[in-house]
């Protein structure tokens, strides 16, 4: 198929070589036609984040309003790698398991110093554990996949060429302008998420800024395809014969699709390195010096710059900030996206409990809270390996080079370079994460996210402790001989406290599960809706949880009032 080069920014319609990107129709909404409504959840932007945040929010009955300026999803693979964690939140709302069967699986990589191997990596893993530790998938099919698992749910208005202009609040509701191709309109909700980006709109509005580190370095992202026998990894080259002082990283994702990220010397005029022919250039004679002789066309091109940026509170009022709009992260990791899905699944729940009336609004500071704090986390490892791939000061440009001509020979200095792929972070604050006796020497700690780990078989095959997860709380409980009238007395007392969610006693028996969580006879783990541990006990009673949980979700002076 032919392909026109696009070029990020500019605007063009192109033909992917691989996608179809189809075209949405704009349609006129009510507000348009003479009503106003008040609907409960406006999110605004269809990326991977405001869909996550959507379809979290439809499974569990809330009527959702998706804006999105363009009529079609991302161009370009963007976020392309796709974390275990990520996989787990998209199976978890419904998503289904496509994104795994698409992505190309990868488990390591390598690092090159000139044209010498200094590092050959893999990525650290638990074998038992559902899902692979990372896939390569472009972000078109990750929309692509969310925008068709949120089409089956009838409380959700996904509205194409809407470009959400202004935001203002006044304690009651949210008021949005939207533009469309038809002219602009008011659009009203009890609560607006703002996805949209790192050139936030919403957060404009709003007057918030976000707060850190911009870095000098910048690249530009080519997608190519091109058959190729080179296995999946994440492969870097610095200081490569081809391309003296940058560095430049490659990935293989679907459908023979190739994504090299090179680096443009400060020097170098980003215009002219942009343009296809520029592009075309620079890619013949980097493949040409790692030996790879198939032929290519290209997909896709985008500039880069790497930031590392964080509001200080995602919470203004009924406005709720996720993804780019609340933080920007360093491209090295995969921490962007995958913090942005994290923030999602995170926020989803809780804002669907408090538009329901099922919990107080002061739950969602506990989701500012955590994601600030994951937010930083997640900056800091980023920028650890930021500084190495892309040196910001001369004194940062001479420890790479020492680091990288010193791991030639000797082993004991190539950890340095291992690019610190996207981790699972512990959440270190908030009410909802209770701090256990310290009698437990390992296991998931409060904070920490469930492992996915195998926990039995069906006629459907092998069953994941994920599989055993309630909708709202879960109580794992590990040989326990009272669980079920345990279980009968929970019941009786939510009832009689009036608690509205659910929590689910689960008996659990797994010797696998059980070595892991580090179990004794009674032990019992309470998993949050998010799959995050809030706590976890060497024996438990029904009345010591139940109060315990509820003051974490609608805080002490509710539980005082309902007895």
């Amino acid at each position: 198929m032919a392909s026109t080069e696009g070029i990020s920014g500019s605007g063009a319609r192109y033909d992917s070589l691989y996608f179809d990107y189809v075209h949405h129709p704009f349609e006129l909404p009510p507000e348009m036609r003479g009503d106003a409504p008040v609907h409960q959840v406006v999110v605004a932007g269809a990326g991977p984040v405001g869909l996550t945040v959507a379809l979290e929010l439809a499974r569990r009955g809330i009527e959702v309003v998706v804006l999105e300026e363009d009529d079609t999803v991302n161009r370009g693979s963007r976020a392309v790698g796709t974390a275990r964690r990520s996989l787990e939140i998209f199976e978890r709302i419904g998503a289904g398991t496509r994104f795994v069967e698409t992505g190309v699986s990868w488990k390591g990589g390598r690092s090159y110093y000139r044209d010498k191997l200094v590092l050959d990596f893999q990525v650290q893993q638990d074998p038992r554990l559902k899902h692979p530790p990372m896939v390569s998938l472009a972000q078109c099919h990750v929309e692509q996949y969310l925008y068709e698992a949120l089409r089956a749910y009838p409380n959700v208005s996904l509205r194409w060429s809407s470009r959400l202009e202004h935001v203002e609040q006044d304690g009651e509701r949210v008021t949005a302008r939207v533009h469309t191709p038809s002219g602009s309109y008011a659009l009203h909700a009890q609560w607006l998420v703002a996805c949209d980006g790192g050139r936030s709109a919403v957060r404009r509005s709003l007057g918030k800024e976000l707060r850190g580190s911009v870095y000098e370095g910048r690249y530009l992202i080519v997608d190519i395809q091109m058959r190729s026998k080179e296995p999946p990894g994440r492969r870097v080259w610095f200081d490569p014969p081809a391309f003296p002082g940058a560095t430049i990283i490659m990935h293989k994702q679907p459908f023979d699709i190739w994504r090299i990220d090179y680096q443009l010397l400060p020097e170098e005029d980003l215009e002219q390195e942009i343009q296809p022919k520029r592009v075309r250039e620079r890619v013949t004679e980097f493949l040409a010096s790692i030996g790879e002789t198939a032929d290519w066309q290209i997909d896709w091109i985008s500039p880069y710059r790497a930031h590392s940026l964080t509001l200080d509170d995602y919470r203004d009022g009924r406005v709720l900030f996720a993804g780019d709009a609340a933080h920007l992260v360093p491209i090295f990791g995969a921490r962007g996206m995958n913090g942005g899905v994290d923030d999602a699944h995170n926020l989803g729940w809780k804002l669907a409990w408090v538009a329901a009336g099922q919990a107080p609004p002061a739950l969602l500071d506990t989701y500012s809270i955590e994601r600030v704090d994951a937010a930083r986390q997640n900056m800091a490892l980023a920028e650890k390996s930021t500084r190495f791939m892309t040196p910001p000061t001369r004194g940062h440009a001479v420890m790479q080079e020492a680091v990288l001509s010193l791991a030639v020979s000797e082993a004991f200095v190539r950890e340095l370079i291992n690019p610190r792929q996207v981790t699972e972070l512990r959440m270190t604050g908030s009410s909802l994460r209770l701090a256990d006796d310290g009698s437990f020497g390992h296991g998931p700690a409060p904070g920490a996210v469930c492992p996915n780990l195998p926990c039995g078989a069906s006629a459907g095959g092998t069953v994941f402790l994920h599989d055993r997860l309630g909708r709202d709380f879960t109580l794992l409980a590990f040989g326990d001989a009272g669980l079920g009238d345990k279980s009968r007395r929970l019941d009786a007392l939510r009832a009689s406290m009036g608690v509205p969610f659910g929590i689910d006693a689960v008996a659990l028996d797994d010797a696998g599960i059980a070595g892991a969580f580090d179990v004794r006879p009674g032990t019992a783990y309470l998993v949050r809706p998010d799959g995050h541990v809030m706590a976890r006990w060497r024996a438990w009673e029904p009345e010591t949880v139940l109060p315990c949980l509820v003051r974490a979700v609608r805080g002490k002076e509710e539980l005082d009032h309902a007895g």
